[in-house]
């Protein structure tokens, strides 16, 4: 079975499970999602709402959640 190499399953490519914080966020993201929260600043004031907080226990900006996933993508 030939497999289209543009196709990447997020599950092979991640080089560790995810951490119980990386799932809480990615959860809390996709329910902003699916309410049609998709400008940065109300996905930050969702997540300021609903959790989880920043890792340095603070409100989100939009900075810092910029930060965050970029830490996350290479992580």
């Amino acid at each position: 079975m030939k497999i289209d190499p543009l196709y990447v399953n997020p599950h092979q490519a991640r080089k560790r499970e995810p951490s119980q914080y990386e799932i809480l966020l990615g959860d809390a993201m996709e329910r902003a999602f699916g309410q049609g929260l998709w400008e940065i600043d109300q996905l930050v004031g969702y997540l300021n709402q609903s959790g989880p907080l920043a890792p340095n226990g603070q409100n989100w900006t939009a900075s810092s959640f910029a930060a965050e996933v970029q830490r996350l993508a290479v992580a």
